[in-house]
C-alpha cells in the first residue's frame, strides 16, 4: 500500500475540525485525522507493506523548466538554493514536521526523493512491486498507473478512508472512455488548471478521450492534425497545431517517473512502534493518545 501522504493530510486537515487541539492549544486535527485514516485502511485492507511516499520536491524544478506555469498559482515563496514554498495553510504547516516525527516513531516508512514528488515515488515504488498495489490518493493523475494484469488499482477517496473508490481498469474506461496507459495522453490534451497545465484550447476532457481513442495516443493524435484528410474539424486541428509547443513538453510533466533514484528502507508494516518512547512522548505533547490508541492495536493484528 502506497499513500500519497500530503494528498491525504490535505484531507485530513479539512475533513477533521481546527478544534482538535494539543494540550497547549496547537491544532492538530491534520496530524490526528492522518493517523485514523492509515489505522482505517490497514484495518480494510491488511497490506502486509505500507510506505508513506513523500514530497520531497511538490514542484520539481525540471517540471517547471518544461512548463514554467506548472503549479505556479500554489507558490508561496520562491526560494532559490531550494524547493519553492508551497501555499498551506497556516494551521497546516506546523503540523507537517510532527507527521513526520510520529511515522518515524511508530516505524512506518516515509520515502521522499530529491527533486521528485510524491507521484514520482509511487510510480517507481508500482513499477518495482512484485505483487498487487493499493495507491491510496486524491490525485486522479496516478490513474495512469493502474494496471489490473497486475495488480495495481488506485483507492480514491471519496469523504473518508472508508469510503473510497476502488479504481480499475474497467472503471477508467467507463468514466474517461480510455485506457489507463491512454490517460495521461488526455490528461495532457485537456490539461489541468490546478496543476497550471494550460492543455489544448478548446479541448476538454470528453474531448479529449474521444480523441485519443480514435488516434491511439497524443502523437496519433497531433499526427491527425497535420493530416489534411483526416475527420479532426478546424477548430480541433488549428488548436492542436498552435498548442505544438505546449504538447512537446507535456507528456513528460504529466507522466509520473517510474526510475526515481530511493534509498534503502523497510516496506514491512511495523507490528509494535519502532521507538516506543519517542512516541510516548510526541503522544503526550501533542494530545494524540486516541489517535494512536485506535493504530496501535490495528497495526499488531
Amino acid at each position: 500500500m502506497l499513500l500519497d501522504t500530503a494528498s491525504l493530510y490535505f484531507r485530513a486537515y479539512f475533513g477533521v475540525p481546527d478544534t482538535v487541539r494539543a494540550p497547549d492549544g496547537t491544532p492538530v486535527n491534520a496530524v490526528r485525522g492522518l493517523l485514523d485514516f492509515i489505522a482505517r485502511l490497514v484495518q480494510d485492507h491488511r497490506p502486509d507493506d505500507l510506505v508513506a511516499c513523500w514530497d520531497d520536491d511538490w514542484r520539481p524544478q525540471w517540471r517547471v523548466d518544461l512548463i514554467p506555469s506548472y503549479k505556479a498559482h500554489r507558490v508561496a515563496e520562491e526560494t532559490p538554493t531550494g524547493p519553492d514554498m508551497e501555499e498551506v495553510p497556516d494551521t497546516l504547516a506546523p503540523q507537517v514536521p510532527v507527521i513526520v516525527e510520529v511515522l518515524d516513531a511508530l516505524g512506518i516508512a516515509r520515502v521522499g526523493a530529491p527533486g521528485f514528488e510524491a507521484d514520482d515515488v509511487i510510480g517507481t515504488l508500482t513499477e518495482r512491486a512484485e505483487g498487487p498495489v493499493d495507491i491510496v490518493t486524491g490525485d486522479r493523475d496516478l490513474f495512469q498507473l493502474v494496471d489490473d494484469e497486475r495488480g495495481v488499482r488506485v483507492l480514491y477517496p471519496r469523504k473518508g478512508v472508508g469510503d473510497c473508490d476502488l479504481v480499475d481498469d474497467e472503471l477508467i474506461r467507463t468514466k474517461y472512455g480510455v485506457r489507463p496507459d491512454q490517460y495521461a495522453d488526455m490528461a495532457a490534451l485537456r490539461g489541468d488548471t490546478s496543476d497550471g497545465l494550460p492543455g489544448v484550447k478548446g479541448i476538454g476532457e470528453k474531448t479529449a478521450a474521444q480523441l485519443i481513442t480514435e488516434y491511439g495516443d497524443l502523437a496519433g493524435v497531433r499526427a491527425a492534425a497535420l493530416d489534411r484528410t483526416s475527420r479532426l474539424t478546424p477548430a480541433k486541428r488549428r488548436g492542436i497545431v498552435e498548442a505544438a509547443a505546449y504538447l512537446d513538453v507535456a507528456p513528460a510533466v504529466v507522466r509520473v517517473a517510474r526510475d526515481v533514484p530511493l534509498p534503502e528502507f523497510s516496506a514491512a508494516l511495523p507490528k509494535a512502534p519502532r521507538d516506543p518512547a519517542a512516541l510516548a512522548g510526541l503522544v503526550e505533547r501533542w494530545g494524540l493518545g486516541g489517535a494512536v490508541g485506535r493504530l496501535l492495536p490495528v497495526l499488531e493484528r
